[in-house]
């Protein structure tokens, strides 16, 4: 087991903390203030190769690991955790159209999206199919050498701003074996877009109900075969775990620094409150908690990478952990803080706000319990 990054990938590693620095901190508090989805920026960081980590390179990828994306998605969420988050999304969407594409497709779709020239979305969650993904109802038909679409997803980040929506639909029967991936182009007729919702958080992107009506897709369009569908997004899922795991990281990361800056130099009863037994004792156990979701983050990716029969418990732990436990952490950077915590002249309230809808996004922290006992149930002794 090696736990010392490699050289490369700490020269990986600091190039992102170094954008995050420059780019995403300064901007961060007004992009989330005035809800500025800030796609500019975002391809600065698309020229680093951040829009297509681990994505070949034949058509512009970086062609990385899922560890790198760690690393990388981490140190972004140091600057701004929303605006990582959504960098996140749309590498999702590029490994898959990579991974299930045919040539053309890959050719057709991946370089813009390398640059950021085109920016895709994520489409599995719908208004009456979150956790059970597999009920969805959005229909594609199949008529000659198109599907018609008709429904509508929920939660969508990006929506009505990104250029390519990867939508999961059922093609065929109820239940999983139904589903289908079809890649649908921002300016098809009967695409359209609810208003930008009103969120805690994440609010330098945007997020809108999309909506299918009669829209007419080109077959050419379908990722993998008919019925693929689901398995697509589930193992989309398990690398975009990881990444909002990672995401985790960062902002808890960022919230841990400014507390032990602010506990250094505030005074109370004549003394810094980071002199404080109780605060060194909770500085302590954030760090510590802080350390071991990292940990657990890394080992799934590391086993994402290597294709380990294991590694979807594995992400599914990694994010169940690191979620709640950097939530946890930056909790207590605003109690740390006291009233100032509260306010918005500090980070801490806008990193809690961003931090919080990653225990519900990827799968709710509570599915992916049931991922982690259903494969543990595969090793219980029979009940016969």
């Amino acid at each position: 087991m090696h736990f010392a990054l490699s050289e490369d990938q700490t020269l990986i590693r600091d190039m992102a903390l170094k954008f995050a620095e420059d780019r995403l901190k300064p901007n961060a508090a007004k992009w989330d203030e005035e809800k500025i989805f800030p796609v500019d920026v975002m391809r600065e960081a698309a020229e680093l190769g951040f829009a297509g980590i681990y994505t070949r390179d034949d058509v512009g990828g970086s062609a990385l690991t899922r560890l790198d994306a760690a690393l990388i998605f981490e140190a972004l969420s140091k600057g701004c955790v929303s605006t990582a988050a959504f960098m996140s999304i749309h590498n999702m969407c590029a490994w898959m159209i990579d991974t299930w594409g045919t040539e053309e497709q890959r050719q057709r779709f991946l370089p813009p999206m390398m640059t950021m020239d085109k920016i895709a979305s994520y489409c599995l969650t719908e208004p009456g199919a979150g956790s059970d993904a597999a009920s969805l109802r959005t229909r594609a038909v199949r008529d000659g050498d198109h599907y018609v679409l008709n429904g509508s997803k929920a939660f969508i980040s990006g929506a009505g701003t990104s250029d390519y929506y990867v939508v999961m639909c059922r093609t065929g029967e109820d239940g999983p074996k139904g589903i289908s991936t079809i890649v649908v182009e921002k300016d098809t007729p009967g695409l359209s877009f609810g208003a930008n919702e009103k969120k805690m958080g994440w609010n330098s992107q945007p997020t809108r109900v999309v909506t299918f009506e009669d829209c007419r897709v080109p077959v050419e369009n379908r990722l993998a075969e008919e019925g693929m569908g689901f398995t697509l997004a589930m193992n989309g899922l398990n690398g975009g775990r990881i990444n909002i795991a990672a995401c985790s990281l960062g902002g808890a990361s960022e919230a841990l620094d400014v507390a032990m800056d602010y506990t250094s130099t505030r005074k109370q009863f004549g003394l810094a409150i980071g002199d404080f037994q109780v605060s060194q004792f909770k500085l302590a156990d954030m760090a510590t908690e802080l350390d071991a979701s990292r940990l657990m983050v890394y080992r799934a990716a590391a086993m994402l990478d290597a294709k380990d029969p294991s590694a979807a418990k594995y992400c599914a732990m990694a994010k169940r952990y690191a979620t709640d436990k950097c939530f946890d952490v930056v909790n207590q950077a605003l109690q740390l803080h006291g009233g100032y915590g509260y306010l918005q002249d500090y980070p801490i309230e806008r990193i809690l706000r961003d931090l919080r809808v990653h225990q519900i996004l990827e799968g709710t922290n509570e599915v992916m319990r049931v991922i982690i006992a259903k494969d543990m149930k595969k090793a219980w002794p029979s009940n016969s």
